[in-house]
């Protein structure tokens, strides 16, 4: 807290700043219940995180991993990172995905998430591919109530979107957008028969798209297989698509 308490330039210090942010955005209280000293700011923010529930710790450390770098001294990555080790020493089930705090712990399943995230944010044609990917990660990483159902239905939207846009056609079904990337991508036939299966055509009533969506008894162990595995197969698409010469700008 030390580096926060310096004052700047206007007589208010970061600190101030800092609890301003942190009762109003976080807390949710009005900034008037801020303790009038530091001292007892400090113990407000220490006994909700050491005596709270288990979940609004990790909501806290969340909000810390978000909130702009250099308005406060904290960098993002350097703290997320630091989280993670902690994470990992104390044999947390949660880490650091892409500023959110998830139930994923294997390092390939997170660098696959993290990646597929990250590529397609670099594109203009894969803004749906992004913005799926965030709301999937995101449903399955609520900590009071997650959403595995719809966190599937996100994941599978997101394959939708990149094979739309190789394909270069918007209202493709997914099957049909395979059909014509394959030979744009040279996918192979086993492969393009292989995610076909797996994820079902979008019209197919007995395709395990529609079971899924169908299933109101989904588990944390399916939508994270289907987050993983759409961003392992978003990672291998976009690849083929940048060595074939496929624009996605």
């Amino acid at each position: 807290m030390d580096t926060l308490s310096k004052n700047n330039s206007y007589g208010v210090s970061k600190f101030d700043n800092f609890c301003s942010l942190l009762w109003h955005n976080h807390f949710k209280l009005a900034i008037d219940k801020i303790p009038s000293s530091d001292y007892q700011s400090e113990q407000y923010i220490r006994d909700s995180f050491y005596k709270g529930e288990w979940y609004e710790s990790y909501d806290l450390l969340e909000f810390l991993a978000n909130l702009k770098s250099n308005s406060f001294y904290i960098e993002n990555e350097e703290f997320m990172f630091f989280c993670n080790e902690i994470l990992e020493r104390e044999f947390s089930g949660y880490r650091f995905i892409d500023n959110q705090i998830s139930p994923i712990t294997n390092r390939n399943e997170i660098e696959e998430i993290e990646n597929a995230i990250s590529q397609s944010g670099e594109f203009t044609a894969l803004r749906g591919v992004n913005i799926h990917l965030k709301s999937a990660l995101e449903k399955l990483s609520d900590k009071k109530s997650p959403d595995y159902r719809n966190s599937i239905k996100e994941s599978i939207s997101a394959i939708e979107s990149v094979a739309k846009a190789i394909s270069e056609n918007p209202k493709d079904s997914l099957g049909g957008a395979l059909d014509k990337i394959k030979g744009k991508i040279k996918l192979h036939a086993s492969l393009e028969r292989g995610f076909k299966q797996l994820y079902g055509y979008t019209s197919d009533s007995d395709g395990i798209r529609h079971a899924l969506m169908d299933d109101h008894n989904c588990d944390f162990e399916d939508a994270k297989y289907m987050l993983v595995s759409s961003s392992s197969f978003i990672n291998y698409l976009i690849v083929k698509a940048n060595k074939a010469g496929v624009s996605l700008e």
